[in-house]
């Protein structure tokens, strides 16, 4: 009994401080509590497109899979803010590797860093465990659009695999609200997304139908995309509409895109 006791009077003080000591625990890798900014896509996109309200001709840059390669994310960063004539950044999707909480906030904070403001898309590795659920809360909806001067920007989740195809993924509905109800004055539609047509990620059993859907927008001079962490362009289905494909952050360059009055123009820039 009096063994009991000593143990007992040992263990309480360290009970306490276990005790008082939790706010510092991780309790699960795949939680989605949240520190920090959240709500990024709606913000940013309410930015640009009052930074370029009146504009007909701009710049902007597109980066991709910067999974686990924060160094180098610190690194176009301070890249792209040496620059004084960007007016936004798109990132292509898998900030993360395995869509841990922790991965998203490493990303947003260092991504926050920026001078202008940005977007990010959802990527296939960003799907794993609970990383839709964080994504959502630090980004906001998978598919989503803005409009910069007179160019609507559609960005979409393409990665369904990802869904084992339960879900509509590419989702028609919200192409369809998007193209029907196009703001006035846009001229062009350029999309972006994670996966191309054709990529086994992608459900090609629609891709054919995709590409129709994308053609209904008034000239649709090009799609951006990453996920194969190489630099390419592809008229991937003959008509004119061009694919690029960003590398990925630890091959050290950006994508660079300069829309004009009568087009665009487009350079691989090294960092």
């Amino acid at each position: 009994m009096r063994r009991a006791r000593l143990i007992f009077r040992r263990c309480v003080p360290l009970l306490l401080a276990l005790s008082q000591g939790c706010e510092y625990f991780e309790y699960h890798p795949y939680d989605t509590y949240i520190e920090g900014p959240t709500g990024l896509t709606a913000a940013h996109t309410a930015r640009i497109e009052e930074r370029l309200k009146e504009k007909r001709e701009f710049r902007f840059a597109v980066i991709s899979d910067t999974q686990g390669h924060y160094d180098e994310t610190e690194e176009v960063v301070a890249a792209l803010n040496a620059r004084s004539d960007l007016d936004f950044v798109i990132h292509c999707g898998d900030l993360t590797d395995f869509g841990l909480r922790k991965e998203f906030e490493f990303q947003r904070d260092i991504l926050s860093g920026l001078n202008v403001p940005f977007v990010a898309l959802i990527g296939n590795h960003d799907c794993l465990a609970t990383g839709e659920v964080v994504y959502g809360k630090v980004f906001g909806a998978e598919n989503f659009a803005f409009t910069a001067g007179n160019t609507r920007f559609i960005c979409l989740n393409t990665n369904a695999m990802e869904y084992d195809y339960a879900t509509p993924i590419p989702d028609f509905s919200f192409l369809d609200r998007e193209l029907e109800m196009l703001p006035e004055g846009v001229v062009r539609v350029v999309y972006a997304m994670h996966v191309r047509p054709g990529e086994f990620q992608f459900n090609n059993n629609v891709a054919t139908l995709f590409q129709h859907y994308l053609k209904r927008a008034p000239g649709t001079p090009f799609c951006l995309y990453g996920h194969e962490h190489t630099l390419r362009q592809d008229d991937l289905f003959g008509d004119g509409v061009i694919y690029y494909q960003c590398p990925d952050i630890a091959k050290r360059c950006y994508l660079l895109f300069t829309i004009t009055e009568n087009g665009y123009q487009y350079e691989a820039v090294a960092f």
